[in-house]
């Protein structure tokens, strides 16, 4: 029996990715938290940018008792995953948790949903992984930035009246065609337009984009010294050094720019582009690493694809503040059930229960000291840096030693009331 209780939480060592958009190694939480979290230094000016909690194979977490990876610790002891998880997702996690530090923008991308994800991987297997969809969810540990979904026809009629060198490079044709469409003419019409101009903006040739991003950029430096200039303006000079003479400098203006504050979290469904900006946050994801990209990147870039995939919906995404389960920890419950997110602040000398669930949790500790406890007689000490497996139906009460920050992911609890 005691065998079964040590099996219910499992210490991870977790893998680390340093793509060249993160931060450096100095202020990055990706860095600090990976350095504790394995035992080992960073490199202060190398960018780290993201560390993966879970069982993909492109950044696997091992047990830190055995070395075996996770995955195969599941497969091996499918019961910690609880029956309705097994039942419907095999002997695998379902999702993918991670930290991001983001120095730069991403590319502009979508994920597909589940029908193209196979589609993809059957006809180009290297460049998308799997076939699966992503949908995800990130909730801002600092201030964070993303451009996400397209802004509404008003807006984007401002913005053809405002940048004539967007006007240049979709033509007058496609203006017009904005500019004498209505909210009234309904989605069925709307949407073909954004398609038809968003797409010709996409697919323009290089020599075009790199003429029309010169000039914003002279004029938008010129127009800097006689007046302030609007949020999106200073965004897209900001672009501009990151990713010189790059297409999606210009496509950030069909873009919502979303500012969140830490404890607000925003989630992507599906075929909706979107561009992480700045920032630091956590975020959770159906297990899959694909992504459609086709700007701000120097990765390959695949613009039929993405532009024929998005569902081209306007307006300003849903932000959610979570909802609180008691004064310590906030759910937030994204509307895709392969996960959701339990932010926990713990002040020194509290205690807190997570009840137990019906499916696998990851915990992560970010700030502070602690102790967690599973039900058996000695409790776990837990302390930044640390990430922890925690098996289905197993109730934790963690106490802190000093002001504790820790994050909880795991399936959707909605999924669980629907079966």
């Amino acid at each position: 029996m005691e065998d079964a209780k040590l099996r219910h939480l499992q210490r991870l060592r977790c893998s680390v990715k340093n793509y060249d958009w993160g931060l450096p190694g100095r202020v990055s939480e990706v860095a600090r938290l990976h350095a504790l979290n394995s035992a080992s230094q960073f490199r202060a000016e190398d960018p780290y940018a993201e560390l993966w909690m879970g069982t993909h194979d492109s950044g696997p977490s091992f047990l830190a008792s055995s070395g075996v990876t996770l995955k195969a610790w599941v497969s091996e002891n499918p019961d910690v995953l609880g029956d309705k998880v097994l039942h419907k997702w095999g002997s695998d996690l379902p999702f993918l948790f991670k930290v991001l530090s983001v120095g730069k923008a991403l590319s502009i991308q979508a994920h597909p949903d589940k029908d193209l994800a196979r589609t993809l991987h059957n006809l180009q297997p290297d460049v998308y992984k799997d076939g699966n969809h992503k949908p995800e969810m990130a909730l801002a540990i600092t201030s964070f930035e993303a451009l996400c979904g397209f802004i509404t026809l008003k807006e984007l009629k401002g913005v053809l009246h405002t940048i004539p060198e967007i006007v240049e490079v979709v033509g007058a044709t496609n203006t017009n065609l904005v500019l004498q469409t209505n909210d009234q003419d309904g989605e069925e019409k709307v949407k073909p337009v954004l398609q038809t101009v968003f797409t010709d903006l996409m697919s323009a040739s290089k020599e075009r984009v790199t003429d029309a991003v010169n000039r914003l950029k002279s004029r938008l430096l010129k127009e800097n010294e006689v007046r302030l200039l609007t949020d999106k303006e200073q965004l897209v000079l900001r672009l501009e050094k990151q990713y010189p003479a790059d297409v999606g400098v210009i496509a950030a203006f069909f873009l919502n720019h979303v500012k969140l504050n830490p404890g607000e979290a925003l989630f992507l469904g599906a075929n909706e582009p979107h561009a992480y900006l700045s920032g630091e946050c956590v975020e959770c994801m159906a297990t899959s690493d694909n992504v459609v990209r086709a700007g701000l990147t120097p990765k390959h870039r695949d613009v039929q694809t993405l532009c024929s995939m998005l569902t081209y919906k306007q307006g300003s995404p849903e932000i959610l503040r979570g909802v609180p389960l008691n004064p310590y920890v906030n759910k937030y419950t994204p509307p895709f059930e392969e996960f959701e997110i339990d932010r926990c602040i713990l002040p020194q000398g509290e205690t807190v229960v997570f009840p137990a669930v019906p499916g696998p949790s990851i915990f992560l500790v970010t700030v502070g000291e602690g102790t967690m406890n599973s039900g058996s007689p000695k409790g776990h000490v837990v302390t930044e840096g640390d990430v922890l497996f925690v098996a289905a139906n197993t109730e934790i009460s963690v106490t802190s030693a000093s002001e504790l920050h820790l994050y909880r992911t795991g399936v959707n609890s909605k999924f669980f009331q629907a079966s």
